[in-house]
């Protein structure tokens, strides 16, 4: 499966690269997660509550982050497995400066899914994969702003974590909204 898209955070590219690279934020931003830290030299060890349709489980992984240009990218490789299955993919992360406190992140990648978790269907993963994404960088934006107001007022920074019903009812939605773009857009054939 082919991941690609950018997101406009309103931040430096030094601040963007800094988020990314604090353990405590992407935990934060990630739904489902229950631990992340830093096992080795940037080699993260991660372990995720996963729920795509009927499929639930745990799984547990690494992510390891190589081919650094500090602050403007990097490729990350992530490999995880669990009882529903495994997930294995590849990625690069491109920061590019866009004015004043303007930082434009474009990502590709590809992933592999396999065991259960392959076996619920491309459109539902799709789904959930977007929903993920799209909620993690809601996630993102929000540690960014209090991490800058934060650093103003002299303080430290408090990240909300993104809660796994939140994250539930979000994927409800998307679903629902596919469902209803794809049966409109049959009768309109």
């Amino acid at each position: 499966m082919k991941v690609e898209g950018e997101h406009l955070f309103s931040g430096t590219q030094q601040q963007v690269w800094d988020l990314f690279r604090d353990t405590e934020v992407m935990a934060a931003a990630l739904p489902g997660t229950k631990k992340m830290e830093l096992i080795g030299e940037n080699t993260y060890e991660a372990v995720m509550n996963v729920r795509v349709g009927p499929v639930v489980g745990e799984f547990s992984g690494q992510l390891v982050i190589s081919n650094e240009d500090h602050p403007t990218s990097y490729t990350m490789t992530v490999d995880g497995r669990g009882k529903p299955g495994f997930l294995k993919g590849v990625g690069d992360v491109i920061l590019t400066n866009q004015g004043e406190n303007q930082t434009l992140m474009g990502y590709t990648g590809e992933v592999q899914i396999g065991g259960k978790l392959a076996a619920v269907g491309q459109r539902l993963i799709d789904t959930v994969a977007k929903s993920i994404i799209s909620q993690a960088f809601e996630t993102l934006d929000n540690a960014l702003a209090e991490r800058v107001s934060a650093e103003a007022e002299g303080r430290e920074a408090a990240y909300r974590k993104s809660s796994e019903s939140d994250y539930a009812a979000t994927v409800a939605k998307d679903l629902i909204k596919n469902v209803l773009k794809r049966t409109g857009s049959s009768e309109d054939s």
